[in-house]
């Protein structure tokens, strides 16, 4: 099996046994290398999708079942109990005399949930006011009986009613007549309340919890990388600066560029800004995940990067979310390995890629589809610091921005492997929605950055 020998601090506690053989003091003959064995690990690590990774990592195990799954056998009886049980009523109820009709919503599911009530109704009098609009938030109480009508099974006869918020009708820019993506994304902090983005927003919580789940199951840590840094991971310079030089203030933000400490030979004066150096918002977790990855073997991140490409385009965003994994011990096949098992499980060219031995091509892959185009991109990242580094001054980049990422070539290097994937991009290919800036809450792009 492959494995990182723990430090010296932590040989004791860690599950391991170094057994080397003893020098002959007689004989000049080197010592025999050290021999690294494991006793029957207590948490297996698992890489199920991968036989090659099962084979690297020296085990093939099986899903161990948890406490959360009996959990929710019971959660999951318990509602279809209460669902019977609260199923009732009739004509003999009175629903024929029922005249007004409410239809609302909690957010819990996509249906609509229909209320009748009469003038007995305790808070009618919100309704002959007026009060009870399109866009209002109000709160019901009643007995859920069977629908007389044909487009829903059951629906609420409302006892008491109570108005929580009002809502301008006329105002509200939400009406009955179907609004365009193109106005809808103006009003983003209401677009929710429709039902194309209310499924939206559900299937994209549905993928965030399946690749979690997906990652966990096979044994991954959750790396949380940085949001600001100093590195450019994919070498193309589109980053976000963050700085303090330019003050934040409304008025003092239309203040003289003049104002911005230089020095003498009129360059902006980094040693003065927050962090006494330029820094940016991130465009990849990448290399913070490699850094993981060369201590916990199979990690990954999934949070908010950063581009300042202008591409005003339906398949790219100033702002996205990305899903990114770090494979030790692993090649281009695990890296492609991974990537097909996690898309089966969803039901849905820079520096730092290991160059080939013709020394024109690297290892890498990339994953097309229909109507989005590229969705995942992946390596086998270059674990050669001579490599690396000649990569790094062929492509002109600074190497003492660098220096933490070449030392983990210096200590205890791995082969190992990764890939991106643009988490909007899925959610596109998973919905059918055209334009990418319908599945993100709050879309940035060139020249939008409202709410």
């Amino acid at each position: 099996m492959r494995a990182f020998l723990p430090s010296a601090s932590s040989r004791i506690a860690a599950r391991f046994f170094l057994l080397c053989t003893a020098r002959n003091s007689r004989t000049s003959a080197a010592p025999h290398p050290p021999v690294l064995l494991r006793l029957p690990p207590s948490t297996p690590r698992w890489r199920r999708f991968c036989s090659v990774g099962a084979v690297t990592t020296g085990e093939t195990l099986g899903v161990t079942g948890t406490g959360s799954a009996e959990a929710g056998e019971r959660v999951r009886e318990f509602r279809k109990r209460l669902k019977i049980a609260e199923v009732k009523g009739g004509p003999s109820e009175g629903l024929d005399r029922l005249g007004e009709r409410l239809v609302v919503n909690d957010g819990s599911c996509l249906s609509n949930m229909q209320c009748v009530l009469n003038s007995d109704v305790e808070g009618y009098d919100q309704v002959e006011a007026g009060c009870i609009t399109s866009g209002a938030s109000v709160m019901v109480e009643g007995i859920l009986v069977n629908s007389q009508g044909t487009k829903q099974k059951v629906e609420l006869k409302v006892e008491k009613l109570v108005l929580v918020g009002k809502s301008d009708p006329v105002a509200f820019p939400i009406q009955k007549k179907r609004a365009s993506r193109e106005f809808l994304r103006t009003i983003a902090h209401l677009r929710p309340r429709t039902n194309t983005f209310g499924a939206v927003t559900r299937v994209r919580n549905s993928l965030a919890y399946a690749t979690h789940k997906f990652f966990q199951e096979n044994g991954f840590v959750w790396i949380a990388s940085p949001i600001i840094t100093a590195s450019d991971c994919e070498g193309a310079g589109e980053q976000f600066c963050v700085t303090t030089l330019i003050p934040s203030s409304g008025e003092d933000t239309n203040s003289p560029v003049g104002s911005i400490p230089s020095t003498k030979d009129g360059a902006i004066d980094w040693s003065q800004d927050f962090f006494g150096k330029p820094a940016f918002l991130t465009v990849s977790g990448q290399l913070n995940a490699e850094t993981y990855a060369t201590a916990l073997s199979d990690v990954y991140t999934f949070g908010p990067t950063f581009r300042a490409e202008n591409s005003n385009t339906s398949r790219h965003l100033a702002e996205f979310w990305m899903i990114e994994p770090e494979l030790a011990f692993a090649d281009l096949n695990d890296d492609m390995a991974c990537a097909t098992a996690y898309l089966q499980y969803v039901d849905i060219k820079a520096f730092y890629m290991r160059q080939n031995n013709d020394g024109k091509t690297v290892a890498a892959m990339d994953l097309l589809v229909p109507r989005v185009g590229e969705l995942i991109g992946g390596s086998q990242r270059e674990e050669r610091l001579e490599y690396l580094e000649g990569r790094l001054d062929e492509l002109k980049l600074d190497k003492e921005s660098f220096w933490w990422y070449l030392d983990l070539r210096r200590f205890g290097s791995v082969p190992h492997a990764g890939f991106g994937l643009g988490f909007e991009r899925l959610v596109q290919f998973a919905t059918g929605i055209e334009n990418i800036r319908d599945v993100i809450p709050f879309p940035r792009s060139p020249g939008s950055a409202e709410f």
